[in-house]
């Protein structure tokens, strides 16, 4: 079969292979209401709940490999600008980094103790090192104090775990994960955190007694929107931030497996690496349902962003054509251009990247769709939902895909103006994997942390400047610390954010670059299989 310059490759879904050859992406919607008003009536008092998240990683706090400063998660970021973090609800990890590995800490480690570059005859000591620190998060999460999650009285506001996709909140349980979570073996040659997904996810579920553990984190929304109060519904915003995990295994596998008729078995979805868009459409359709039920003032929806664009799996060499958005082959960023070889080294093609990227457009169409049935009142009474286009927050921050290649931009892509705090940066923040300069400083990167995946802090705060200005859109009422109303527009407060984003302050300078040793880690330790592809 010859493969033209808009083709997928074969097996690929025939609703895919449409989307696709239509050539340009998907335009993002700039207008949250998308469009229809709707009456703001009916409203009184102040949600005891200001706001709940159901989401995946992205909004559980989760950065260069491990869920861990859940304080500077997006959804965090969000509650302290509304004044409110004090009451904001959210999981806490300790011990060494978090779950399931934490690579900025790990990198530091190593650097702390053979400095900026490893010579030949250190090489052996490092791996003794790395594998002693995956020990010790081992041993702190499967016997010692992390091994027993704590017990709150009250459902989290921060309703998020990394690796759920819209199957995973609506189905399991803490009494599923209980269950799950196997008897720990101590092995020294395989250290990684057994079941670690399922013991993150333990410290977010309802757990208070038996009633709690059949919950859902659907139904745990559920009862928080049901503690009104004297308001007319008891959470004021419910942001649904879901699906990216329905197509990011292809990059973090580097392997397309389109969903079959097991998708909705959560012990057979993990054999599929992308959704077929119509078996998201059924799960969207479920989630969506359950959201209705749920006592929210307002929604806001987001759409999924484009998991190609993150560096975990980066182009190799140029364009395939000039004004294309694709490289021929997607290999790991610290996969050399001139070693690359297709036979030897795992990649994603052109024609996958194509694939992936026209499904998810049409997840998000979806999506889109549903936010403007309910504004429109479609089936019963119009509702306060809007559409946060994370996807094309992400495609105007995309460097090597539109920022730096002028004629791959769509007719409609514009940059993202960042903040007076992140543009006076240098050198300046991009979507490019993480690297230090030798010198303490930072060379290339900032937008994303040392797993290439999940956002930095100051990333993160990109994402919550969004959702802010969609919620005071909303007439949502941020306030100070004396609860004085702020003034618009509500501005993320960026020089904190900055104060703690560690990573793009001073990056890891071992071997000059962060990049080859996490190659090196990732070939002696595994660390993508063992933080970004979790299956069930």
């Amino acid at each position: 079969m010859t493969l033209t310059d808009l083709s997928v490759p074969p097996g690929t879904p025939d609703d895919v292979r449409a989307q696709a050859a239509r050539g340009e992406p998907r335009e993002p919607c700039s207008d949250p209401t998308l469009g229809v008003p709707v009456p703001r009536t009916g409203r009184r008092g102040v949600p005891p709940h200001r706001l709940v998240v159901l989401g995946d990683s992205l909004s559980h706090g989760f950065q260069s490999g491990a869920v861990y400063n859940t304080d500077l998660s997006w959804p965090a970021i969000v509650a302290h600008e509304l004044g409110w973090l004090d009451r904001f609800r959210y999981p806490v990890y300790g011990g060494p980094g978090g779950l399931p590995l934490n690579l900025e800490l790990l990198l530091r480690r190593l650097e702390e103790r053979f400095g900026r570059r490893l010579s030949l005859w250190e090489t052996p000591l490092a791996l003794f090192e790395a594998r002693g620190f995956l020990d010790e998060v081992e041993d702190h999460w499967e016997r010692g104090p992390g091994h027993v999650p704590p017990r709150t009285g009250r459902a989290l506001h921060n309703l998020s775990v990394y690796g759920w996709d819209l199957r995973d909140t609506l189905s399991r349980t803490a009494g599923d994960l209980e269950r799950a979570t196997g008897r720990a073996d101590d092995s020294f040659l395989d250290q990684a955190v057994q079941d670690a997904t399922e013991r993150a996810a333990l410290r977010v579920y309802p757990r208070w007694d038996d009633e709690a553990r059949q919950q859902t984190l659907v139904d745990a929304a559920t009862g928080l929107g049901r503690d009104h109060g004297e308001a007319e519904a008891g959470i004021e915003t419910l942001v649904v931030f879901l699906g990216a995990n329905n197509a990011l295994p292809a990059v973090t596998d580097l392997r397309v497996r389109w969903s079959d008729a097991g998708f909705q078995d959560l012990r057979r979805k993990g054999a599929c690496t992308v959704w077929r868009p119509e078996h998201f459409a059924v799960e969207l359709a479920e989630l969506v349902a359950a959201v209705r039920r749920i006592d929210a003032r307002h929604v806001i929806w987001c759409t999924v962003p484009h998991v190609t664009i993150a560096p975990i799996a980066r182009g190799i060499g140029a364009k395939v054509r000039a004004g294309s958005r694709y490289y021929a082959h997607y290999a790991r960023p610290w996969v050399d251009d001139a070693r690359f070889d297709p036979a030897r080294d795992a990649h994603l093609t052109e024609h996958d990247a194509r694939a992936v990227d026209a499904a998810i457009d049409l997840y998000n169409t979806g999506i889109e769709a549903a936010v403007r049935d309910a504004r429109r009142g479609t089936g019963g009474t119009p509702r306060d939902w809007y559409l946060l286009d994370v996807a094309g927050l992400l495609d105007r921050l995309a460097s090597r895909r539109y920022v730096t290649d002028p004629a791959a931009r769509p007719s409609w892509w514009t940059p993202y103006p960042l903040p007076p705090a992140l543009a006076a940066l240098q050198p300046a923040l991009d979507s490019r994997f993480l690297v230090g300069d030798g010198r303490g400083g930072r060379a290339a990167g900032g937008l994303f942390s040392l797993d290439g995946v999940h956002p930095t802090t100051v990333g993160y705060g990109l994402l919550a400047q969004e959702v802010i200005t969609v919620m005071a859109a909303a007439g949502v009422v941020f306030t100070d610390r004396t609860g004085r109303p702020r003034g618009l527009p509500v501005q993320v407060d960026f020089d904190r954010l900055l104060r703690r984003d560690s990573l793009v302050r001073r990056p890891p300078q071992l071997l000059d670059s962060a990049l080859d040793l996490l190659g090196w880690a990732d070939e002696n330790l595994r660390w993508v299989s063992r933080t970004l592809s979790w299956r069930v």
